[in-house]
Parts: structure tokens; sequence; C-alpha cells
């Protein structure tokens, strides 16, 4: 297998009152407060059929996280078994791709408020993905 090397570019960045992982909820149901996503002005367009209410998957690259970790104590209970980090949702693992299903609550130009997102202040954006229902074929 030969390695390749690719590039993301961030499309924004959030904007939350959580600035440190130790007070970061581990999952954005757990508590997470209601986050800005500020997006470039170049990427714009692309946001408009967005609507309030809808429920979409935003990918972060975790830009804090250790890229050198494989193994981890899920949820970093020392209580419980270490487990490969693929297993996980672990924020630090060799690439650090964020996943993250948030609901919109305003749209205000290139600015969408979301709830239940635990990234950190100044994570940057990578994509946004519609939830698709079960039975709704792919926009």
């Amino acid at each position: 297998m030969t390695e390749s090397s690719y590039e993301v570019r961030p499309i924004g960045r959030v904007e939350s009152p959580l600035t440190d992982r130790a007070s970061a909820p581990r999952q954005g149901d757990e508590g997470a407060p209601d986050a800005w996503l500020v997006f470039r002005e170049d990427v714009h367009e692309g946001l408009r059929d967005l609507r309030v209410g809808d429920e979409v998957i935003l990918l972060t690259w975790f830009d804090r996280a250790a890229r050198d970790v494989l193994v981890v104590h899920p949820r970093g209970d020392l209580a419980r078994q270490r487990q490969g980090v693929f297993s996980t949702r672990s924020p630090d693992r060799p690439n650090p791709i964020g996943l993250h299903r948030v609901t919109i609550l305003a749209i205000e130009g290139s600015r969408i408020l979301v709830k239940d997102l635990e990234a950190l202040n100044g994570t940057p954006v990578v994509d946004v993905k519609p939830v698709l229902a079960q039975d709704t074929a792919e926009r």
C-alpha cells in the first residue's frame, strides 16, 4: 500500500464557549452549549438550502488532538479496559475527524447556530451534510 497525501481545507470554524477539553462534554447531547458555525464567505452559496430545524452531520478537524494514539480508555475512564481507538469516539486518533449530529437553531448569513455540538472554540469545520431519513432519496 502506498501512502498518499490529502489536503483538507476548512470551510469555517466553531465559535463556542467551550475552550478546553476538560470542561467539554464527551458527546453533544451531554450538555453541550449552543455554538455558532462561522463559514468562509466563498462557501456561502453552499449553505443556501439549509433551514432552521434541519439536522445535519458536521465534520470537524480536532486540531488539538493527539495523532499518535491507537489505544484509549473509553471516555477517559481509567477503570475501563483499554480499546483500540477505532472502536471508540475518542478525539485522539491518527486522523482526528470529528463527527457531530447537530440541529440548526438559527441562520444569519454565513453564520449558523446549532445545538448539541461539543467541539471547542476555534475548531475547524470541514464539511456539512444533511441527515437523511431512511425512506428519503439522497438530495
